[in-house]
């Protein structure tokens, strides 16, 4: 680990101006993420600014009938949060297949929408890579790539976002409060991350100095009927070979609204918002208008040889959570666990 500064941001405006000052400066909330790559000599930021103290721990309805969440709020309170588990149950169980439950203790809703990819290049400063070091190529696109992206990736990046909140947070239409010089911006969540293009170490729109401060998650919460299906190599503490977040609002036996995005498969949650379309005013039990979507969505898929498997596994993983979405037993989370879902 490199040497650094350490600052403490008395507000949200003495935070954005430390890092607007302070140059190869990092935010330090949770750290789950930054210290690990710290350790690691991945990255080597000169300067760490502790935004831990700042008031950004609430959860609040706003007028609207939306939910607003701090960033600072831990991965944990927010998955066991009543209005949550009651209203978002999606967002809730993402939550939950995320990591260990120590970790979620610790880690941030804001540290989660900026955790940076697992590929395994990217944590070996011995190996070359784009996204550590612009310029040195991309070990994993004739590597071990089993893991890596079979949507929107580049010559320059296959690396995939590994989170899981965000995922879910995709599907239900959630927008962010970022805070920096020019003052407070919303940002839709699909404008936060990139793709990877010719410049994969620029992860997201953000500016240098700019803090997320809220996430907001919009009335509609698919509380009636959704599933996070997670697929991975082993059954806890491991990243999703493939994960689909769905909502569905059901009205008189067919679809009106849906929310789909598939995480573990680009560099950012992938969601297909074209294709959603031709599912709404469908019977809901039209197995195969839902296999025509699944079929639509994984089209675009551009695959290495190591993951092609991943191709069909997209597949059949959003068929499988619309049947787990709208089975007959699907009700919402109040009063279980909200890892738990209907088999």
């Amino acid at each position: 680990m490199n040497r650094f500064s350490y600052t403490r941001a008395k507000s949200v405006a003495d935070a954005v101006r430390l890092h607007a000052v302070t140059p190869n400066a990092e935010f330090l909330a949770g750290g789950t993420n930054l210290v690990d790559l710290m350790r690691e000599n991945v990255m080597r930021p000169a300067a760490i600014i502790d935004i831990t103290r700042l008031p950004l721990r609430e959860i609040e309805a706003t007028q609207y009938g939306a939910l607003r969440i701090g960033a600072l709020v831990s991965n944990s309170t927010l998955a066991w949060d009543t209005r949550v588990i009651e209203r978002y149950p999606l967002l809730a169980a993402a939550l939950l297949a995320g990591a260990c439950a120590q970790i979620r203790n610790a880690a941030t809703v804001g540290g989660n929408l900026l955790q940076r990819t697992r590929c395994l290049y990217f944590y070996d400063p011995a190996t070359s890579c784009n996204k550590r070091v612009p310029g040195t190529g991309c070990a994993a696109l004739d590597g071990v790539n089993r893991m890596h992206a079979i949507f929107g990736a580049s010559e320059d990046c296959i690396a995939t976002h590994p989170s899981d909140m965000c995922v879910a947070l995709a599907a239900l239409d959630a927008s962010l409060h970022v805070a920096g010089r020019r003052g407070i911006r919303t940002l839709p969540f699909d404008d936060l991350h990139r793709l990877p293009g010719h410049t994969p170490h620029r992860e997201t729109t953000l500016a240098d100095e700019e803090l997320i401060t809220a996430i907001e998650v919009p009335s509609e919460g698919y509380a009636q009927h959704f599933s996070y299906l997670k697929l991975r190599d082993r059954q806890s503490y491991a990243f999703a070979l493939v994960s689909v977040a769905l909502g569905v609002r059901v009205e008189k036996g067919a679809i009106r609204a849906l929310g789909c995005a598939l995480g573990g498969v680009a560099h950012k949650p992938w969601r297909d918002r074209d294709a959603e379309t031709l599912l709404i005013g469908r019977a809901a039990d039209d197995i195969s208008a839902i296999e025509r979507y699944a079929d639509g969505v994984v089209a675009h898929a551009d695959p290495r040889p190591g993951n092609e498997f991943k191709v069909d596994l997209a597949r059949r993983a959003i068929v499988r959570a619309f049947e787990r979405a709208l089975a007959p037993d699907s009700a919402p989370l109040a009063g279980r666990d909200p890892g738990e879902q209907p088999a």
